[in-house]
């Protein structure tokens, strides 16, 4: 026999073992989800259903991504044979890492599913490592395909923005039921989730180990903190007059230090705006932020910070400043969320209705809901404020903003006011919607609120009486409430 065929027989028998014991150890999960409307906070969207591939763990949990199981109303596991169907609940969620562990949410949900074979994690792979991508066609057949790992990266697979390690593997997979993600395994092992795949391309995108031994190493207490953050913004150092003016010789790479954080790690450690990043921990970074890592070439500088070390960790960083070298040891720690949050996910929106007058706080999210081209489409004084949050802080802790004017007796004139942020009322500098809540109380003496605007036009009336009046016609034309003052 041809060695060509005496491999692929061998191939196929290992891939028919696996498939025999891994039906076993996955769990198919269902969701159904409902998000809030960006445009009407008090609404929701309607509910979309998703299935996946998850894997089973020891004490009755089961690990899939955040993505998944994201402002879900009801989450349920199903086993491949469809002989069991057991009501689940979220345990702890990372939307940054895209990551989710579940367990069934009755205790005769978790002792059948105590009975599963649960998953051992992986260590790191190599590059070059096979692995093995498991699907369950709707007849409960396992289908597993082999892949070889060639690449890795700090990746965003679900919230912009944040970024964390992936491995890229090349697989050619084929068309399965509930393969929203799926998990990949190494040697019998977890080795990661599925989190993209190009047909095109035939290339898996999968979190990488180390994140997801560090998330479940979090939630193990039942209170997860989720990973840090140094709490910077940054910009390479590629450009030769540039380097010069930092003063940067031809052997240093560096990162350029364009922001600090109120309250971060980096703040709280010294680091200044200006400052030039040079290594963490003794590794030193290239001049776009990369350094050597073992087993992986080139990865970039986040790693180091939210893939390496947990929330607590001392570091030890490297800075030149003035074109001297200085050394800052800082402890990390979540990142302050600021004025504007990256993701709003799990978190019901805050808003106020006054007059039809809609006033809500920005987000990233509701600026993603102009589109795919939302950072040419969304209004362009809101995006300066997301690029340059720096100047609206002072005395804020949410960006308010008049999001919609709806026709009514007292925005008679301002029915083209919208994308306006907000600064004052009756007086009162507004710093979230319960201080915008809090300022509309309080009735003026003559009888007419005062609105101060960063915009055009600068300054708007609205008569107390009349938006009074319009509240409670809302109210009784079905809109469920005219404002929600907590997350």
């Amino acid at each position: 026999m041809k060695p060509f065929y005496t491999a692929l027989i061998a191939l196929t028998t290992t891939l028919s073992a696996i498939a025999e014991d891994i039906t076993n150890s996955v769990i198919r999960v269902a969701s159904t989800r409902q998000s809030y409307n960006p445009s009407q906070p008090w609404d929701k969207t309607s509910p979309r259903k998703r299935r996946a591939l998850a894997a089973v763990l020891p004490n009755s949990q089961v690990l899939t991504t955040a993505e998944m199981v994201t402002n879900a109303n009801f989450i349920q596991l199903e086993s491949s044979n469809g002989e069991h169907k057991l009501p689940a609940e979220v345990l702890a969620i990372d939307y940054e890492a895209n990551l989710a562990l579940l367990t069934p949410s009755t205790d005769e949900g978790k002792e059948t599913l105590s009975k599963f074979t649960a998953l051992q994690l992986s260590p790191a792979a190599h590059l070059g490592d096979t692995v093995n991508i498991v699907q369950i066609e709707d007849n409960g057949m396992a289908l597993v395909t082999p892949g070889k790992i060639q690449g890795a990266d700090v990746v965003s697979s679900f919230v912009a923005g944040h970024y964390f390690l992936t491995y890229e593997v090349k697989a050619s997979m084929q068309s399965a039921a509930s393969s929203f993600t799926v998990p990949v395994l190494k040697d019998g092992k977890l080795l990661g989730l599925l989190t993209s795949y190009s047909s095109k391309d035939q290339l898996v995108d999968i979190i990488a180990p180390e994140i997801i031994h560090a998330f479940l190493e979090d939630a193990k207490d039942g209170e997860y903190v989720g990973f840090p953050s140094l709490g910077i913004g940054t910009s390479r150092t590629t450009d030769i007059h540039f380097r010069d003016w930092l003063k940067l010789s031809s052997d240093k790479g560096g990162l350029y230090i364009t922001r600090v954080l109120p309250n971060s790690a980096a703040d709280q450690a010294g680091i200044k705006q200006g400052d030039v990043l040079t290594s963490i921990n003794g590794k030193p970074l290239d001049r776009r932020g990369y350094y050597q890592a073992n087993g992986y070439g080139q990865l970039f500088w986040s790693h180091l910070i939210r893939g390496s070390h947990p929330v607590g960790s001392t570091l030890k960083l490297g800075l030149l400043r003035d074109g001297k070298p200085l050394e800052v040891t800082t402890t990390l720690k979540r990142a302050p969320e600021g004025i504007i949050p990256s993701h709003t996910y799990g978190k019901a929106p805050r808003y106020l209705v006054k007059g039809g007058l809609v006033f809500q706080e920005l987000t990233k999210s509701y600026l993603q809901a102009f589109g795919e081209d939302w950072a040419s489409r969304a209004p362009l004084n809101l995006l300066d404020a997301l690029n340059h949050p720096e100047d609206y802080e002072e005395g804020r802790k949410r960006l308010v903003f008049i999001s919609a004017a709806i026709p009514t007796p007292a925005t008679l004139g301002y029915e083209s006011l919208r994308s306006v942020i907000v600064e004052k009322v009756n007086g009162q500098p507004i710093e979230d919607i319960p201080s915008l809540i809090a300022a509309f109380k309080q009735v003026p003496e003559n009888g007419i609120h005062t609105l101060k605007l960063d915009g055009q036009p600068d300054t708007i009336y609205l008569d107390a009486k009349a938006t009074d009046a319009v509240d409670k016609q809302l109210l009784l034309r079905g809109l469920p409430a005219l404002s929600r003052d907590k997350e």
